[in-house]
């Protein structure tokens, strides 16, 4: 049954809002545990955790290039027309994003500007085995290719035969990365992080996993490698007034349900009637849904609220901060420069959240947890970092300089003023 609300206080929203947590002592034990496995016995370590949590036994973890480019010869061909579709929505956007950086002449004889590098080593994690989301790999690979990172290493875990899904290896061969590694889980994580005899030291790591990859993570930003963020279960909030078709909001909202049992979906409205045929529609749909034991667990997480105006949906969804907003209203116009918080926005009726996870072209790796706060979703600029430049003259340097002495005397930095005085007493 999912919780109904009506006009929730806002001194009760953290209470009650709150996303379903995990027992983190237990978690951070398991994961720590692999981690030493993996500092202390290298690839040997990898083999048997391997065999023990995914039921195969591997000895040679990279996947060959002959492997990888004759992949696309067991997928249908619809599929691949797909995947292309995909490639090239996404490719335009990202590619987008890629702008020039201005010179900018500060004072006369004083010029700054900043130019692009791209990170030299990523890792990129793709789900896999009973579930391969090769969507993942494009979402990745594309910015990553886009922004010129140099070297690109993928792991994702194998399947009860050892292998990697051909439609994973297939996206890899158009994306033309052939560091493809067969293990998954928090050990890969791990072996990104410090290096293995195979598997090679990143500097950044991305993708979005399971609770045990997601506190992998963790451990590798205290080893010090940088991550695109530390990903949640998956979440959607919905914003829906009269307007709406209650077909489509209750199909996105057993969309997002089905991601796993620790998902959560929220639906606001200022219409009662849409509570009402919106809970009629998922009960009718989810008959016919394969993952519907996945989604009734992850109902119990999921809230349908009342508010007497669409002004409170919407500041509950700031606050929720959530990784999805759907606005389900022909008049979605009117309420976004009011979206403060949210990973990624889709307007109107017909602008499903599968479109955004799949085809349209923006990223689907987004941040979870209420992180929309304050992080954005993966972009190119996501692999790339900025590096600031400079160029003083003479006479740039001698307007400039005495702010710089006053300032650093008055720090007691005196050789940093004394840096400045030595050039303008020639």
């Amino acid at each position: 049954m999912i919780s109904y609300l009506k006009n929730p206080e806002i001194q009760s929203w953290e209470k009650i809002f709150c996303r379903p947590k995990l027992e983190e002592k237990k978690l951070s034990q398991i994961v720590e545990k692999i981690w030493d496995e993996v500092r202390l016995k290298n690839d040997n370590a990898l083999r048997e955790l391997t065999k023990k949590l995914d039921g195969c036994e591997i000895q040679d973890f990279k996947v060959s290039e002959s492997r990888i480019e004759q992949s696309k010869n067991n997928i249908d061909i619809e599929l691949r027309k797909s995947i292309l579709v995909a490639y090239d929505n996404i490719f335009r956007f990202h590619n987008s994003q890629i702008k020039p950086h201005a010179k900018i002449e500060i004072s006369p004889g004083v010029k700054c500007w900043r130019e692009s590098r791209p990170i030299n080593n990523v890792g990129l994690y793709i789900p896999g085995g009973s579930a391969p989301l090769f969507s993942t790999l494009l979402m990745l690979g594309i910015p990553a290719k886009i922004a010129g990172v140099k070297n690109i290493n993928i792991v994702t875990p194998p399947n009860r035969d050892g292998e990697i899904d051909d439609v994973i290896l297939y996206v890899a061969s158009i994306l033309k990365i052939s560091n493809v590694f067969k293990i998954g889980g928090a050990q890969s994580i791990a072996a990104l992080s410090m290096g293995t005899n195979t598997i090679p030291k990143v500097d950044k790591i991305f993708g979005p996993g399971n609770q045990y990859v997601t506190k992998s993570k963790f451990f590798a930003s205290n080893n010090g490698t940088d991550i695109d963020m530390l990903s949640g279960p998956s979440e959607v909030f919905i914003i829906a007034d009269k307007t709406c078709n209650p077909k489509y909001v209750a199909a996105d909202l057993l969309s997002q349900a089905e991601h796993g049992p620790d998902s959560q979906f929220i639906l606001a409205t200022d219409d009662k009637s849409v509570i009402a045929n919106v809970q009629k529609e998922i009960e009718e749909q989810l008959l016919s849904l394969p993952r519907a034991e996945t989604i009734m667990k992850s109902i119990k997480n999921s809230f349908l609220v009342k508010f007497e105006n669409i002004n409170d949906c919407v500041k509950l969804s700031n606050f929720y901060a959530p990784e999805h907003l759907i606005i389900a209203s022909k008049n979605f116009e009117n309420h976004i420069d009011k979206i403060i918080n949210a990973g990624s926005v889709f307007l109107g009726n017909y602008s499903c959240e599968s479109a955004g996870d799949y085809a349209s072209g923006t990223n689907h790796v987004l941040p979870t947890g209420g992180l929309s706060l304050t992080r954005s979703g993966v972009s190119v600029d996501s692999f790339l970092k900025t590096i600031t430049f400079q160029k003083l003259t003479s006479n740039g340097l001698r307007s400039i300089g005495p702010a710089i002495i006053n300032m650093a005397d008055a720090e007691g930095m005196h050789a940093h003023s004394n840096s400045v005085k030595i050039r303008l007493d020639k």
